[in-house]
């Protein structure tokens, strides 16, 4: 088939299978990362544990869907509790800047995402090439997973950090937690029962890293959805095929 005739799961398939070909070996301890484009990492890793490709595999997943996913492949889980370093991790993003920074969490697992990536020696992230930007913010929402106590104060509090004053407007979400469009009358919640609030920017993020390091230090915030110098390397399918970039 040619390349321009995938469609956005084949390609989404594509890097997800090259990533667990290319970076996963037996005996390793790797973490399962959540949405539409890690599915196809899982699937691979479970694939190649049946067919024998792969053996002592033992895996991480970062949210519900994930760990439900991997159980029905037979792929044997354990937690951060027993295993607190990881060879690898693989999961998509839905932002991706110049300087391999992130914005994840659109599906609402940014918490348990970022606790088991940031444990991983590597840290590789799979994208189509409709996920790379100049700069993090405008095209797609930052979140922050926060407390329920006193929500409000909080994404007030957010609203007006000197990095996010003027540019952006903090939105909780509502519905379900996997989707930051709205899609109920009940407010999100997350698998470790917390809300989010997406921050929706006019403008680019200047200055991610010290963003990160604000948003974090707010009283009220669990974590948020900017994954900054943690990427290993993000590999992306496009048109053309298949690119790597590193850090």
């Amino acid at each position: 088939m040619a390349e321009g005739a995938l469609t956005q799961d084949e390609l989404k398939k594509m890097v997800g299978y090259k990533a667990v070909d290319d970076y996963v070996k037996s005996g390793m301890v790797v973490g399962l990362g959540t949405g539409s484009t890690a599915y196809f990492a899982v699937e691979r890793v479970g694939q190649l544990l049946k067919d024998g490709t792969l053996t002592d595999i033992v895996a991480i997943p970062t949210s519900i869907r994930t760990k439900e996913q991997a159980e029905s492949l037979e792929i044997p889980l354990v937690t951060l509790d027993t295993h607190s370093k990881l060879d690898v991790a693989i999961d998509g993003a839905d932002e991706v800047d110049p300087a391999l920074n992130l914005v994840k969490g659109g599906g609402g697992a940014l918490l348990r995402e970022k606790m088991v990536e940031v444990c991983a020696d590597k840290f590789i992230v799979i994208v189509d090439e409709s996920k790379l930007c100049d700069g993090l913010g405008p095209g797609f929402p930052v979140p922050v997973e926060i407390t329920p106590f006193c929500h409000e104060h909080t994404l007030r509090t957010i609203g007006e950090l000197p990095s996010c004053k003027g540019i952006c407007k903090p939105v909780l979400r509502m519905g379900s937690s996997s989707s930051n469009q709205p899609d109920g009358d009940d407010i999100a919640v997350t698998d470790n029962g917390n809300y989010i609030v997406d921050l929706h920017f006019d403008e680019a993020i200047k200055d991610a890293p010290a963003m990160a390091t604000e948003i974090k230090s707010t009283v009220g915030v669990v974590d948020h959805g900017l994954f900054c110098d943690m990427t290993t390397a993000v590999i992306i399918a496009g048109k053309e095929g298949i690119s790597v970039k590193e850090a």
